[in-house]
């Protein structure tokens, strides 16, 4: 049986877990402190995934880019072709929070949404 220490980040305490696993199978999981320490040690184990947080490029806007996020966690195994896809976004001014930049971003199945308003300059 094979051991993964994971450091559990559902909450500020960062509980130091423990996975027991026979090569993808988790046999035991431990040292969590909560529910959400033991869910966070399941996912993170079978299915890592993050949230993308980055800028997009801005035309006639009162700010050169604007922050972005992805509306849900993506597999962390697409994220550099996900950041790739972003690099290549321009959009145009005005935006607004919560706009959607990107429905499906990269084949993700998740949306890439703005987090800052962008005012249109003449």
């Amino acid at each position: 049986m094979e051991v993964t220490k994971l450091v559990c980040i559902g909450c500020p305490k960062g509980c130091g877990l423990t996975v027991e696993h026979s090569g993808k199978t988790i046999e035991k999981i431990s040292d969590y402190g909560c529910k959400i320490g033991l869910e966070y040690a399941k996912n993170e184990f079978t299915e890592p995934k993050r949230i993308i947080t980055t800028t997009v490029r801005v035309k006639a806007g009162d700010l050169p880019f604007v922050p972005v996020k992805t509306k849900d966690p993506v597999n962390k195994e697409k994220i550099f072709v996900v950041m790739k896809e972003i690099s290549e976004l321009e959009i145009e001014s005005p935006v607004h929070v919560g706009d959607m930049i990107r429905s499906n971003i990269a084949g993700t199945g998740v949306d890439l949404v703005c987090t800052r308003n962008i005012k249109k300059v003449s």
